[in-house]
């Protein structure tokens, strides 16, 4: 898609959006800038909510906001992606900068930590060192599941690794062994389920949090298992 055509797509999307959610929003732009990932592969940030001078004293109320989104990055993706939806993208981006705004005018972190919790998750997806309990800083589903992205972790409190897991997933429960060497804290990507996520289903398997997770873990486990009903 090209700039200008991107452009008018976006000017439409804000016109979707009631008023309101605009409120302190001085403008949202264009960017022709590619932004990749400092550290990971074909990432790339879509757009950005950035703050901007407040006079002071005048509180929450005066903190105003600029949205970019970058048509650099959205090009980028396309290449990458075969039937890149450029309208849903750059909806959910639109979107995703003007909750930051909305937070940071509420003073929530919510969707900061939600951007920290995926940054975490493309490390445990690539091998990477990660805190054990970034998935409770996803979004919380009906389930009682955590979802970050296209993931869905399960949350198990357990003293030690079970012989065998038992996963409820879409009203089904399913039975996998534990893999060999499993310890705590666990990650287990979890095959063969009925109607699977997008992206990986992902049973967590950890203590009851207590003094030594003030000093961190280390040595999480991480293992793939298929399972049976």
């Amino acid at each position: 898609m090209r700039l200008a055509d991107f452009e008018a797509m976006v000017r439409r999307l804000c016109g979707e959006v009631p008023s309101h959610f605009f409120e302190g929003i001085a403008e949202v732009v264009v960017s022709p800038r590619t932004v990749p990932h400092p550290d990971r592969e074909d990432i790339f940030t879509l757009g950005e909510c950035d703050p901007l001078p407040m006079e002071v004293g005048s509180g929450v109320e005066g903190l105003q906001s600029r949205i970019v989104l970058y048509h650099g990055s959205f090009a980028a993706l396309a290449r990458l992606q075969q039937g890149f939806d450029w309208r849903r993208e750059a909806w959910e981006t639109l979107t995703h900068e003007l909750r930051h705004h909305l937070e940071w005018r509420a003073r929530a972190p919510d969707l900061e930590n939600l951007d920290w919790a995926v940054e975490q998750n493309y490390a445990r997806q690539e091998g990477e060192p990660f805190d054990h309990t970034f998935f409770l800083s996803g979004e919380i589903e009906p389930s009682g599941y955590y979802r970050i992205e296209d993931d869905v972790f399960i949350d198990q409190i357990v003293p030690s690794i079970p012989p065998s897991v038992i996963v409820s997933w879409r009203g089904q429960s399913y039975r996998a062994v534990s893999p060999e060497g499993a310890k705590l804290p666990c990650f287990l990507t979890i095959e063969g389920v009925a109607d699977p996520p997008e992206g990986d289903l992902v049973l967590v398997l950890r203590r009851r949090p207590g003094v030594r997770d003030l000093f961190g873990q280390t040595g999480i486990f991480q293992g793939t298992v298929r399972v049976t009903t």
